[in-house]
């Protein structure tokens, strides 16, 4: 592991004067110290952020819910707020890791993690997300678990992150602060980026920016919810694919519609075509197939993962069917 120092701030202010001096704030580290260890990252200076008051999951004026970065992923999943009023990001937060992860890991932490490729992971092979201009090794490599949608000529790599598929999912945004004291709030669809041609910048972070919480809007309601994860086993694995789907269902019409994808893409992926292809419809295992078709639309599967077209509409039609029924 590269020598590092690690200071702990007492205060949000001590924090972003660390940040913005080019320290890495870590709570949980359940990521990050994983990356430092296999000498993926290098951080110089770490800050320890755990005592900043960020733990709290509040109501926001309109009815929405807002998760402080430093809420446990566990203590989140069991949360009565969340529980209640959006179980698919309850659902995506347990599916995510142990327990053991869980009761470690943060909602802010979460949001940063960063790709599971194992050509990432491993510091002798070709990865532009890891070193620009090196290559990609998965575009001629074994590409079984990799993207196919958002991919770009420098790199191929799935995000990893269930709760991101759920956030994205309900259109929630991310609040951050900076080590200017400015504050400003970004899409979740924002904030995650797409490789393009600069795979290694992940998170539309300004240098010493801080995540500070993330918020659910208010939905209309009644909303049904619910995450599904395909893996290759049943626990403590990646997604293959999944899908995150909310339903709001009046008088026997969808009035509103919210469904992402994970597992397949460089980035959670919205997913507004199979959202349209519902709006106004009559719940119906037809239209659940019919809509679940448009979710493969501009996917560009690889040598090994071409299976994941025909399994993620499959995942998505599942869900929708679990979530909407049929009635």
């Amino acid at each position: 592991m590269h020598p590092f120092t690690i200071t702990k701030a007492s205060d949000t202010t001590e924090a972003l004067e660390a940040g913005g001096r080019g320290g890495r704030y870590i709570a949980g580290g359940t990521t990050l110290v994983d990356l430092m260890r296999e000498t993926v990252e290098r951080p110089d200076v770490l800050v320890d952020i755990t005592a900043l008051p960020l733990h709290d999951v509040d109501r926001t004026e309109d009815g929405g819910l807002r998760i402080g970065a430093l809420v446990r992923m566990a203590e989140a999943a069991a949360h009565p707020a969340i529980r209640d009023s959006y179980p698919v990001i309850s659902q995506a937060l347990e599916l995510s890791a142990s327990a053991q992860l869980r009761n470690m890991a943060t909602i802010g932490g979460n949001m940063m993690q960063r790709t599971r490729c194992t050509y990432f992971r491993d510091v002798t092979a070709d990865c532009n997300k890891r070193e620009p201009g090196t290559g990609c090794a998965a575009l001629n490599g074994f590409n079984r678990s990799h993207a196919i949608l958002g991919t770009s000529d420098q790199c191929v790599a799935t995000h990893p992150s269930d709760l991101a598929v759920a956030l994205a999912a309900l259109e929630a945004s991310v609040h951050l602060m900076a080590p200017d004291k400015g504050r400003r709030t970004i899409p979740i669809t924002d904030f995650l980026l797409q490789p393009g041609s600069t795979p290694d910048r992940e998170q539309a972070l300004q240098p010493g920016e801080l995540i500070t919480s993330v918020e659910i809007p208010a939905l209309p309601r009644p909303l049904k919810s619910g995450y599904l994860k395909v893996r290759d086993r049943q626990s403590y694995e990646f997604a293959l694919t999944s899908a995150a789907v909310a339903l709001h269902i009046r008088g026997g019409t969808i009035l509103d519609a919210k469904v992402a994808a994970g597992g397949v893409g460089t980035v959670p992926w919205k997913l507004p075509a199979v959202e349209q292809a519902l709006i106004g419809e009559h719940p119906s295992a037809r239209l659940w197939h019919k809509a679940a078709g448009h979710a493969a639309e501009g996917t560009h599967p690889l040598r090994h993962n071409g299976f994941k077209v025909e399994l993620l509409k499959r995942t998505v039609e599942q869900q929708l069917r679990t979530v909407g029924g049929t009635s």
